[in-house]
């Protein structure tokens, strides 16, 4: 029978008490201290799903405060220059209204509360969010990325639902991240598109380099493949959908991986500890329900759907043959999660083994977190309220932790699921030899003007079906140095993440290889690093209030 896989790791004689008060066994060699440019010594990643910015911060920070739902007041000093639904005066007033393209699925942006927390899923493939824009006059999310309520819980039944949003009663834990902590409101995906290409540009910043199984089927012209991959105009293929890793047990389907480097090689090459923690991903875990191995799964108490812990295509480190651990190994123990020697687990996780190595106190350097499906926010099988737990969670064990003094988190999102935002910032263009492909400008995606740095590529050429940046999103920085109840508007990415460990652990190495990193914004401007904060915000993880 295997073990549960906390007694699995301590198993073999070296039972530890992982309480907060055993941090390092005796015997156990501190770790090796690494040089930093910032006081930051770990950097925790916390990866979400599809949200846009608009969507959980339209109003922000001006909440409704309805009857029965948390209350949320925000303090004095808060910004009032964010770019926010309401800031640009886009609740009432909206073109997706008035646009008759949208037909009868035409609305202006409205309030969800609490109680319509189970929506749909939206549309968020890399040519409907294009469509969406509509050469930038975003008027056209009903039409392209809006989706009714077939398939989950609605509430709203046409495709109008897109326009929805949420305020500080429902997404409490993130206002009030907010409010203590540093905001951007500036931040995009890297291209457009869905999970697996938001996922791949978190780590490598480049969707191109696909290498397709024997036997993947193409369409009859040989050109593209059922919309996943497409021509990169450079004899190669780019990533545009969501395909499972190839060899990856728990894979289903088409499925692919990528050629190329990713942050993990960079971090392997310092010999710095790092990890992807995914739910889901120990194999030898019983859920309550019944389920385990690749069926593991978690009903949501709010969505009412069953759907499996781990999935493949949100896990990017899957994809690199150098770093994947397609048969999901576990970790030799507790000591060695992070390190090259973690028993052929190849720095690939379960969530649980980062709450281990938490109390453990050997935290990687760079953890990357990735919660249980149900937990994840993605629309459809999760939701603002499982997913607020989850971070919550995280947050307040992180926040009660030695390693607190001189940590990172980092939330943000994978893609936007479609729903409406109306801000953008296109830095790449892209025309796909595929038509119907790149439409943003209707025949091709253009960028908006000159980055000031020269756009990456393969071999000097660009690289087709990499249009972005994509939709808004919101990244948090939380951390002892993050600037308090500050809004930054520096223009970032998905990719600003690998910026900022290239900068903090690698003295500005970049990937190369026509990774984004070259363009990335940096994340500095959230934080004061002249003295850290000795407060925490603790929250309920259920209500998102203050503990």
């Amino acid at each position: 029978m295997p073990l549960h896989p906390r007694r699995a790791l301590l198993s073999g004689g070296t039972a530890l008490l992982l309480s907060s008060l055993c941090l390092v066994p005796a015997g156990q060699a501190a770790a090796p201290s690494v040089n930093t440019a910032t006081p930051i010594k770990h950097l925790v990643v916390i990866f979400q799903e599809n949200v846009s910015f608009d969507h959980y911060f339209a109003t922000y920070p001006k909440a409704a405060n309805i009857d029965g739902e948390p209350a949320f007041n925000a303090a004095a000093d808060t910004p009032t220059d964010i770019d926010t639904l309401a800031h640009a005066g886009l609740i009432d007033s909206n073109p997706n209204k008035t646009n008759t393209a949208n037909g009868a699925d035409a609305a202006a942006p409205f309030r969800l509360d609490r109680t319509q927390a189970a929506t749909n899923s939206q549309n968020h493939g890399y040519t409907a969010e294009q469509a969406a824009y509509d050469n930038f006059a975003m008027d056209l999310f009903p039409a392209n990325t809006g989706r009714g309520t077939k398939g989950a819980a609605g509430a709203f039944g046409t495709k109008g639902q897109v326009m929805g949003y949420y305020d500080g009663n429902t997404v409490t834990a993130y206002w009030n991240y907010a409010q203590h902590f540093a905001l951007n409101d500036h931040s995009f995906s890297s291209t457009f598109g869905p999970s697996t290409p938001g996922a791949i540009n978190l780590v490598s910043g480049q969707t191109n380099g696909v290498t397709l199984p024997p036997g993947y089927t193409l369409e009859k012209d040989g050109t593209y493949a059922k919309g996943e991959v497409v021509p990169d105009g450079n004899g190669g293929w780019t990533m545009i959908s969501d395909l499972d890793p190839t060899g990856d047990v728990c894979s289903k389907g088409q499925t692919a991986l990528m050629t190329g480097r990713n942050i993990g090689d960079m971090l392997n090459d310092r010999g710095l500890t790092w990890g992807f923690f995914e739910g889901g991903f120990d194999l030898t875990v019983n859920n309550p329900n019944g389920t385990t191995a690749c069926k593991r799964s978690t009903t949501s108490a709010v969505t009412k759907v069953d759907e499996v812990d781990y999935i493949p295509h949100h896990q990017p480190f899957q994809y690199y043959a150098s770093t994947a651990n397609p048969q999901h190994v576990r970790p030799s123990s507790v000591d060695v999660i992070g390190t090259n020697k973690d028993g052929g687990a190849n720095h690939q996780y379960d969530i649980n083994d980062f709450y281990a190595v938490l109390k453990h106190g050997n935290l990687p350097a760079v953890s990357f977190l990735k919660a249980p499906a149900y937990q994840d926010g993605h629309a459809g099988y999760s939701d603002p309220l499982d997913e607020q737990e989850f971070v919550a969670t995280v947050l307040n064990q992180l926040q009660q932790s030695p390693d607190w003094k001189d940590t990172a988190v980092v939330l943000l999102y994978d893609d936007s699921d479609g729903w409406y935002d109306h801000a953008h910032h296109v830095v790449n263009p892209s025309s796909i030899p595929v038509k119907g492909y790149d439409v943003l400008n209707g025949a091709a995606c253009g960028a908006e003007g000159s980055v000031g740095t020269p756009l990456p590529g393969v071999n000097g050429q660009p690289v087709q079906g990499r249009c972005g940046y994509g939709t808004r999103q919101p990244l948090l920085v939380i951390s002892p140095y993050a600037k308090q109840n500050y809004v930054d508007h520096t223009q970032t990415d998905q990719t600003s993440v690998m910026r900022f460990i290239e900068d903090n652990w690698m003295g500005g190495q970049r990937l190369g290889g026509g990774s984004f990193d070259a363009l990335a914004g940096s994340l500095n401007g959230m934080f004061d690093w002249s003295k850290p904060r000795t407060d925490t915000l603790i929250l309920d993880p259920k209500t998102g209030l203050k503990s």
